[in-house]
């Protein structure tokens, strides 16, 4: 327990500070390791790469046991602290999240990713049984020692009905319900634009994530801002993909396999990426 509330508070100073921090989001344990080697202060996990890796369309279809399994050995190969997407908290009632949340504390987590989308639909939760949840999640950590960052996302910009404008004063709107419930940084889905981001950040008032995507202004421009965390999403594993999927292409059509030898680690550092580090061994 020690070890994981040290990284617990270190993950939590990083939302505290005026500089944007990066998260890079990881789906397997090499991914993760190859994140913490590069210098990256903390790594997350992908709900979409994550899943998917394991034959599941991202959602909830995924089993909870094998969620909380994958982020265990994640935690287990990492020395930095790490944060858990859980989707919508694999429930509908704030126990069910909270039990969720309190499974991926036990796997070593030090936050979570929690969106007011419901999956299965494709509609938002009402505000105040999303506000109940964060409240429970924030009893939970509370209950188990763990000084949990909970970053509260909303789709309020894709999913919520009206006007672009309409749209976003409801995403302003559910984040600081969110952040007076408990959450300590809020993440509205789908905002790109320079303009919408300042204004977001000045409504809220409280640490703002923002995801890479095409359109985003550059890292520079996002901290002037006033962003403090930028998540790299899926768009680790879209590039992954994207790789394995030029190779083939190069293989097949040309009969050179630049794209698989430029660039690549060797088999000894590939195998490194499975060993723990001496200060990763345990979680307390």
């Amino acid at each position: 327990m020690p070890v994981q509330v040290e990284r617990a508070e270190r993950f939590r100073a990083l939302h505290g500070r005026r500089r944007l921090f990066v998260l890079p989001n990881a789906w397997d344990v090499p991914s993760a390791r190859t994140f913490e080697d590069a210098g990256f202060p903390a790594v997350a996990t992908s709900s979409a790469g994550l899943m998917v890796s394991f034959g599941y369309p991202d959602g909830q279809t995924m089993p909870r046991r094998e969620l909380v399994a994958a982020v265990r050995r994640i935690a287990d190969r990492l020395s930095v602290p790490l944060s858990a997407d859980v989707v919508a908290g694999f429930g509908r009632s704030p126990g069910e999240v909270a039990r969720t949340v309190r499974s991926v504390l036990g796997a070593g987590a030090v936050g979570v990713n929690l969106e007011d989308l419901e999956p299965s639909r494709g509609r938002l939760f009402r505000v105040g049984a999303q506000v109940e949840k964060i409240r429970a999640v924030r009893r939970t950590a509370e209950a188990v020692g763990i000084p949990l960052v909970i970053n509260a996302r909303t789709d309020a910009l894709r999913h919520h009905p009206g006007t672009p404008t309409a749209r976003f004063e409801e995403a302003v709107r559910r984040a600081c319900a969110y952040r007076d419930a408990g959450a300590d940084c809020v993440y509205p889905m789908g905002l790109t634009d320079a303009g919408s981001i300042s204004a977001f950040v000045r409504a809220v008032d409280t640490p703002v994530n923002v995801m890479v995507r095409a359109g985003l202004p550059p890292v520079t421009e996002l901290e002037r801002l006033g962003v403090r965390r930028l998540s790299f999403g899926p768009s680790a594993s879209y590039a992954a993909m994207g790789l394995l999927r030029r190779a083939s292409r190069e293989i097949l059509t040309y009969g050179t396999f630049a794209s698989l030898v430029d660039g690549a680690i060797t088999f000894d550092e590939l195998n490194l990426l499975a060993m723990p580090k001496p200060s990763g061994r345990s979680r307390g």
